[in-house]
């Protein structure tokens, strides 16, 4: 039974048509995606669907009593309002239902009333209670607020950042459990951890229908059951996630290029029979011909148009970026310490950790934005050194887009007041560098105000990649893009001849392009793994099972100690201490163990270069792509190669304590 349905909707904003005819239906508890290119209207469409924005016609049926909860890119509030308000204002139709189930019980208690009717009633309200989140809602709604990231629940809205309000409106939007819930861009501002749970709880828990916008590959892949794409106005309908819609899709354009192709040889043929037929025509002729200016005057299906990103790469030298026991605290709490990191040519570092944990700080100390010995009141403290190289060159892409103009044209963000722009050593006109960002040259001067997050994305992107760089740093680059453009910049970073670093919480963009992870684990703790997402998390957790498994062989031994202590009986008396050797100084290495300390340095070497070795496999991105079976076994030879490296070292350093006392000796 659909919850909703749209017939013929069309929408227009000026001369540009976003909807041209879309028919759309959503049924009970369907998981459907909508993807599209930035500005096609993805946003629009949900708005309608929902009855927030009204179509210019066209006719939308939804379920009588049907809920819609809608989750948008800028929700407002009030501003008095605290976080555990607003989650708590989601919860009205549970209180309804809790409220008349309620009154329905103390009219039977009092045995007034038809009790056959109110027994189906409190049956009723009883399940509609159940279907709203259960009796216990209270609890549910802090295990919500704490799963999406919202950290400070009795803050009045007025003093959080963009990302908690956007938090908090989705905890309001999941404890609500509308008919039909519409997420338009869910993941934005949320920390990796976050986005695996909120797939979780999608997948498992969410009861009702679900309109999903994301450029997160994985989400859409593991979440929907059907894709719909918007483009040019019209809306074409997949059946599976993200990776059937791309074989489809791929199926579809096949289909129209070979209708074109049809078309074309059609045209041929008839254009030439015409040429050859006299001026006297029959009935069949004329049809024919009629035919023919048909095919001829059908417009052909419209190339696809897909982003094309490239950056001038400048030499680099010997040292690209080092940072040397880095510290950075805020309010006294120390987010990094003690941080030792090199980055070198080619490799492409993702950064993950939870929101708050030092992500962003690091990159502003990258970038000299922070002093040594302080930030100021208030601000961040920084200790250590960070290194740039003398032939470094920095492109930086913030999360907040900050470098824009919202008031000035596409193009004067650009260019200014110039009409060509210098890239790659070469000026080439601003509206065909636009068009390389999908920028039709009608829309160049239109004010970076009036667009899209995803347009305003590709503004900045467009303006950054004017520069000739050696080191791209990226936060958070994968909000509100389109999956084409994460596609065409995924391309540019792994053909980029120089580094990268990239935070982001788009575990698809991590798998195609990271060579190593740098994971903020909190307490100042940041760990770099080898490989991409997927070999961090192996390796997270291996290292969590094998830490498990040593706490149970720890906690096992101390209980059969103290077992055999409590057993063992008590002398009558201490026994004597054992006597010192007979030179009176500490005992002096055999000659076994002379032996092995004269070949152990060697053998050091041999396991460290082994674990580079297995590091350097790991961190080939070609590894996951064409060889993904080989990871599982690369990780477990990394893991043992390492702990023979810290034994010999171990080993090493015991043997020559002890070399060492009996010289003194």
């Amino acid at each position: 039974m659909p919850v909703l349905t749209a017939h013929d909707l069309h929408k227009s904003f000026g001369p540009q048509t976003i909807l041209d005819g879309v028919s759309v239906s959503i049924r009970t508890g369907e998981r459907v995606g909508l993807v599209g290119l930035n500005g096609s209207g993805k946003s629009t469409l949900a708005r309608i669907l929902a009855g927030v924005e009204q179509p210019d016609s066209g006719t939308i049926s939804r379920r009588r009593g049907a809920e819609i909860g809608v989750l948008s890119q800028d929700p407002v509030f009030e501003p008095s309002d605290t976080a555990r308000d607003v989650v708590l204002a989601g919860l009205s139709a549970w209180h309804a239902a809790k409220a008349r189930h309620d009154e329905v019980s103390r009219a039977l208690a009092a045995g007034t009333g038809d009790a056959e009717a109110l027994l189906a009633e409190q049956t009723e309200a009883a399940a509609d209670v159940e279907r709203l989140g259960g009796w216990d809602m209270m609890h549910r709604v802090d295990a919500i607020i704490g799963h999406v990231g919202v950290t400070r629940p009795d803050a009045p809205m007025s003093v959080l950042s963009g990302g908690d309000r956007r938090r908090v409106a989705l905890a309001r939007l999941l404890v609500s459990r509308p008919a039909l819930a519409v997420l338009d861009e869910p993941s934005n501002h949320l920390d990796v951890e976050t986005v695996e749970w909120l797939e979780r709880y999608l997948v498992e828990e969410h009861p009702g229908a679900l309109l999903l916008i994301t450029h997160d590959r994985y989400l859409l892949d593991r979440v929907v059951e059907r894709t719909l794409e918007i483009d040019k106005g019209k809306v074409y309908s997949y059946d599976g996630g993200y990776e059937e819609y791309l074989e489809q899709k791929s199926e579809r354009l096949a289909l129209e290029a070979r209708t074109e192709s049809n078309r074309q040889n059609f045209l041929r043929t008839e254009l030439e029979w015409l040429r050859r037929q006299p001026k006297a025509r029959t009935g069949k002729q004329k049809a024919r011909i009629q035919r023919a200016e048909t095919a001829k005057s059908a417009p052909p299906p419209k190339a696809e148009r897909t982003a094309q990103l490239s950056v001038e790469s400048v030499r680099t030298g010997k040292t690209i970026l080092e940072l040397k026991k880095l510290g950075l605290a805020v309010d006294g709490k120390w987010l990094v310490r003690g941080l030792d990191f090199s980055l070198t040519k080619g490799e492409r570092v993702g950064v993950v950790g939870r929101n708050g944990t030092g992500k962003t700080t690091m990159l502003r100390a990258i970038l000299g934005q922070l002093d040594a010995g302080g930030g100021g009141a208030g601000g961040p403290t920084m200790e250590g050194e960070v290194v740039l190289g003398k032939n470094t060159s920095v492109a930086y892409f913030d999360q907040h887009r900050s470098g824009l103009d919202l008031d000035k044209s596409i193009f004067e963000n650009i260019a200014g007041t110039h009409t060509r722009v210098e890239v790659g050593g070469r000026s080439m006109d601003v509206r065909s560098y636009l068009e390389r960002f999908l920028f039709d040259p009608n829309k160049a001067r239109q004010p970076v105000g009036s667009l899209s997050g995803g347009e305003r994305a590709r503004v900045a992107l467009a303006k950054m990649l004017t520069q000739s760089v050696n080191v791209i740093i990226l936060d958070e680059p994968t909000n509100d893009l389109d999956v084409m453009t994460l596609a065409a910049l995924e391309e540019m970073l792994i053909e980029l001849d120089g580094s990268a670093l990239v935070v982001t919480h788009d575990r698809w963009f991590l798998n195609r392009v990271a060579t190593s992870i740098l994971a903020f684990e909190g307490g100042g703790r940041v760990v770099r793994y080898a490989g991409n997402y997927d070999a961090y998390r192996e390796q997270r957790a291996h290292a969590a099972a094998e830490a498990e498994a040593d706490a149970r062989g720890a906690a096992d031994a101390a209980a059969r100690a103290a077992k055999a202590q409590a057993a063992e009986p008590r002398p009558a008396q201490a026994q004597a201490k054992p006597k010192a050797s007979s030179a009176g100084g500490a005992p002096k290495l055999t000659y076994a163990e002379r032996t092995e300390l004269e070949g152990i340095v060697g053998r050091i070497d041999e396991a460290e270069q082994k674990v580079r070795e297995l590091e350097a496999k790991l961190a080939d991105p070609t590894l996951y792509s064409s060889r993904g079976a080989e990871v599982a076994g690369l990780l477990s030879d990394l893991e043992r190669a390492k702990k023979e490296a810290a034994r010999l070292v171990s080993r090493w350093e015991e043997l020559e304590t002890k070399r060492e006392a009996a010289g003194k000796g």
